[in-house]
Formats: C-alpha cells, sequence, structure tokens
C-alpha cells in the first residue's frame, strides 16, 4: 500500500523549513509528521534545485516533483498491533488491581503471536516515560515560537445604554522572553482571531517562526496527532506572513504550558488590577490592558535580576522575522439592496449602514472585514463605514441623508442615542420602553416624535420619574409600543395599580359608599 500523501500547504511550509536548516526532527515536530516523511519528502526534491525557486512554482509544478511513485516499506505488524492498543493500556493500568501482567494476558489472547512479557513491559514503560515527560529549563530558541489561547474568564464594559457586554480576552505569548500580549475582542470568531493575531505581530514588532495554538474551531478544522488541518483562512494567514501553523494535542494543555501560564499571570497582572475600573468602550478597556501589560513587562522575574522586556529587546526582537509590507485582512463579500430609508443591512450583525438616499433601491455589492464596511456600485465605491456590532443599530452619515431629512435633523438635533440617554436618567424601565419605541417603525426617525412626548410626560409635575418608571414598568408586558401607551396608563392612572396576583380578592376595599359595622347599631 503506498504512503499517505501529505497536503501542498504542509509540503510548501516542509520546504520553507528546510531553506532555514532545521534538521529533520525539528520539521517533523513543527509539522507533526514523522521523520521518515520528512525524510522521504527531502530525498524527492532535485539536488541542484534551489529551495527559494520551489517555493515560487505553483502547485502542479511543485506536484510533479514531490508525488513521483514511491515503494512500500515494510514494517512489523506486532508493533504496528501494539502501537494500536497502547492508548487501551495506558488508560486502564491506573485503575485498582490492574497490572501489567493482567493487560499482557488479555493482549496475547488478542494478538498470540504478540510480543512476550518483558518486551511487552518495556514498550509500555517507554510510552509510559514519554508522557510523562516535563520540562527542565527554557528550551525555546528566540522567535522559535508564539503560544496563543483565549483566557477561561472574559472582561467587560458599558455600552451607552448602561448594557454590560462581556468580551473574550486573547493572549499571545513568546516562550524564550515571556513577553506577551493581551486584547479584549467583540467576540471570538475566526475574523477576530485573525485581527488579533496581526496585532499581536505588530506589537512584537516582527513575526515569529511558528504560532501554536490550542484546537479552537476557529483555527483546526480537524484536529490529530499527526497532521492536523486547518481552516483555509489561517492557513492564508501563515503563509501570508511566512509562519508556520501549528497544533497542541487534544485535552494536551502541557502541549503549550507558557501560554498558559500567560493567562494566569493576565488574571494576576491585568484582571485584578482592573477589577472595580469601569469603561464605557472596547477601546477604553483595550488601553487599559496595555497599561497593565507595560507594568508587567518591565517586573523583573521571580529569582531574576531581568525583566521579560529586557530580555525580549536584547535577545529576541532582532530574532524575529521582518513583517509583511501589509497586515492579511480577511474579507468577506456580500450583496444588499438599498432600502427606502437609504440603508443596507448587514446580516452577519444585523446593523444598517447608510449610503447615498439617490440609490434607493439599488443592489449594491458589500466588502467588509473586522474594522470596516465598504458599499459598491459597479466599480464605484459609494460608502465607507467603521464596522459596528450593534445589532439593529444604524450607522449614518449626514450627507447620506434626502435634503428634507437634513433639514429635519438640524431643526431636531434628534438621533437614537439622544433619547436613549434621556431616558436612562429617568431609569431602566423608561430606557427599554423608549428603546422598544424606537425600534416598532421601520423609519427610526419616525418614532421621535413619539419619544419626545414619553419625555416631556415624565418631565410634568404630576408626573415625574417615578410614575413613569412605573408606566413604563407596566407597559413593557405589552405588545404596542408607542406614547398613546404610555398617555393612557398614567391618566388611568394604572401605574399606581399592583399586579392582580399579588391582589387579595377577598378583601373589601375603601370606598365612600361602602359603610361600615357602625352604621347597623
Amino acid at each position: 500500500m503506498s504512503k499517505k500523501l501529505i497536503d501542498m500547504m504542509v509540503v510548501r511550509k516542509l520546504i520553507l523549513l528546510l531553506q532555514r536548516g532545521l534538521s529533520e526532527r525539528s520539521i517533523a515536530k513543527e509539522l507533526a509528521i514523522s521523520r521518515a516523511t520528512v525524510r522521504r519528502y527531502q530525498q524527492r526534491i532535485p539536488a541542484e534545485a534551489a529551495l527559494g525557486e520551489l517555493l515560487e512554482l505553483e502547485d502542479e509544478a511543485l506536484a510533479a516533483l514531490v508525488y513521483p511513485a514511491e515503494k512500500v516499506t515494510a514494517e512489523d505488524p506486532r508493533l504496528t498491533d501494539f502501537e494500536s492498543r497502547k492508548n487501551y493500556f495506558l488508560q486502564q493500568l491506573p485503575r485498582t488491581g490492574v497490572t501489567r501482567h493482567l493487560l499482557w494476558m488479555e493482549y496475547k489472547r488478542a494478538c498470540p503471536q504478540g510480543f512476550q512479557y518483558s518486551k511487552f513491559c518495556s514498550l509500555l514503560a517507554t510510552e509510559q516515560r514519554i508522557r510523562q515527560a516535563t520540562m527542565a529549563n527554557l528550551e525555546h530558541k528566540p522567535a522559535d515560537m508564539m503560544q496563543v489561547d483565549f483566557a477561561g474568564e472574559p472582561l467587560f464594559y458599558f455600552d451607552s445604554t448602561g448594557r454590560q457586554i462581556f468580551c473574550p480576552v486573547f493572549v499571545a505569548v513568546l516562550p524564550y522572553s515571556g513577553y506577551s500580549y493581551v486584547c479584549a475582542l467583540p467576540n471570538a470568531s475566526l475574523e477576530q482571531v485573525v485581527k488579533a493575531l496581526n496585532k499581536s505581530l505588530e506589537y512584537f514588532g516582527g513575526a515569529p517562526y511558528s504560532v501554536k495554538s490550542d484546537n479552537l474551531k476557529q483555527v483546526v478544522t480537524k484536529p490529530s496527532l499527526y497532521e492536523p488541518s486547518f481552516t483555509q483562512m489561517m492557513d492564508q494567514w501563515s503563509v501570508h506572513n511566512r509562519i508556520a501553523l501549528l497544533a497542541a494535542r487534544v485535552r494536551k494543555p502541557k502541549d503549550k504550558p507558557h501560554v498558559e501560564g500567560g493567562v494566569q499571570l493576565a488574571y494576576l497582572r491585568v484582571y485584578a488590577p482592573l477589577r472595580d475600573h469601569v469603561f464605557h468602550s472596547l477601546a477604553a478597556l483595550n488601553t487599559a490592558i496595555l497599561r497593565q501589560l507595560e507594568d508587567h513587562h518591565h517586573k523583573p522575574f521571580q529569582k531574576k535580576e531581568y525583566t521579560r522586556y529586557e530580555r525580549f529587546i536584547s535577545q529576541e526582537k532582532a530574532a524575529l522575522q521582518p513583517l509583511a509590507a501589509t497586515p492579511y485582512v480577511m474579507k468577506h463579500y456580500t450583496q444588499a439592496k438599498v432600502q427606502k430609508n437609504y440603508h443596507i443591512i448587514l446580516g452577519e450583525d444585523w446593523h444598517h449602514y447608510s449610503v447615498p438616499y439617490r440609490y434607493i433601491g439599488q443592489r449594491v455589492k458589500v466588502i467588509y472585514d473586522a474594522d470596516w464596511v465598504e458599499i459598491y456600485l459597479n466599480l464605484e465605491r459609494i460608502a465607507l463605514h467603521r464596522r459596528s456590532y450593534k445589532e439593529h443599530g444604524y450607522s449614518t452619515l449626514e450627507e447620506h441623508r434626502t435634503p428634507q431629512h437634513q433639514q429635519y435633523m438640524q431643526m431636531k438635533g434628534w438621533d437614537a442615542d439622544y433619547f436613549l440617554k434621556k431616558a436612562a436618567a429617568i431609569g431602566a424601565y423608561t430606557q427599554q420602553y423608549v428603546e422598544k419605541v424606537l425600534q416598532s417603525r421601520r423609519f427610526t426617525e419616525q418614532t421621535f416624535n413619539g419619544c419626545m412626548g414619553i419625555l416631556r410626560l415624565a418631565a410634568k409635575k404630576e408626573v415625574g420619574p417615578i410614575r413613569m418608571e412605573a408606566a413604563c414598568k407596566r407597559a413593557l408586558q405589552g405588545e404596542n409600543f408607542n406614547y398613546k401607551t404610555i398617555e393612557r396608563i398614567l391618566l388611568a392612572r394604572l401605574d399606581g395599580l399592583e399586579d392582580i396576583q399579588q391582589q387579595d380578592l377577598f378583601q373589601t376595599p375603601d370606598h365612600a359608599n361602602v359603610r361600615g359595622a357602625g352604621e347597623y347599631q
């Protein structure tokens, strides 16, 4: 049977590592393939061929060099059989009453031609030593690797409406120096992971030769001990930056101990100092994180006289690869129709972006990444917006409005945020109700008069914030959200009534027409 061919992307990474002069053992370890596979593919490359020129070849031409017919190498079937059973043996051995002799007897019953007891114990002991090995000292070379992971605990900030927004936290560590990068992300999508990786390289001022991650679904599509499969976008990112991608084994945190330790240090040096701080934007949160990181990097190692910053600057930064000319940008493409309110909807976030009103009804092309949203009609870009992740929110440029709407907005000075801030000053229920009113119409501007009416009711002496909060709390239980609903509740004084479930239906109410027992003496 012919040996399984490895993917062309792996072949290119192998040639890249050969060009850098790495040994067979190092290449096999970094690519998670066997040394025999490395040697076999190295032998297929013509001796006179320049490795740099091979990287420039198209896949078809490169495949013709490295995929000729090959001979089959015979292997000891007993060893292959033992390899297939060793995980079972190692899982069973810690169980009460289970001994090596018992496992060997079961093994011989299943495989009579298998190894004898001494060889069985020797192979089992070798496998145990390998799996229990620990790193006695720092063996990484400068710029050799960057380890990345997400912290288990999120950070958070409060948006303009007072809502608490939780953010996943990305951690990247250079094992040689311990220099690290930490940032909070809007979400943990592949797009944000790529953005965080770009920010890491920018922060370090160069690129390491490999990146090792956990088996994140955003990064690894198929975990494997020998040939993990990475997402197409991550493979493109790695080739763009000339970085080899590596994946830790499933449920093996010791495969990336430095970033595991980096997460714990982030809890100690970032989370703890910021625990009582209040942030009102993701940018403000990340600015505070970077300040804490700088303090962390300038603290000396325990029982050592130098800092992470000093070790990074003096021994590692110069060893990093130069950054690519431009950062890798992950772009998405979709189409949308310009609505009557001269906005398109980006379905991934359910956010609305404006275009010039003259394009109402046109089908446009939308190109977006983690930061920007570009809108094209044919080949002309007609709008550019900062990307927002606020669901059902609006990003509107004033010049995109019709002349009538521009005049109206100038006269009123109103927008959705204006009413939400005013409502929040009254109370949480009023803010929730005004937000419902703003979402009740297809054109948000049509709800502004109703919102202003609600705010004016709250300002009346006979109403005030307390009655308005009670009225909005009651109105939120209904299905219609508008000014009239609040007005009717206040006029009927329903805001002062308790819920029917809390009333005593058998208690006689107080009333002027109800006579007491004294009237019947």
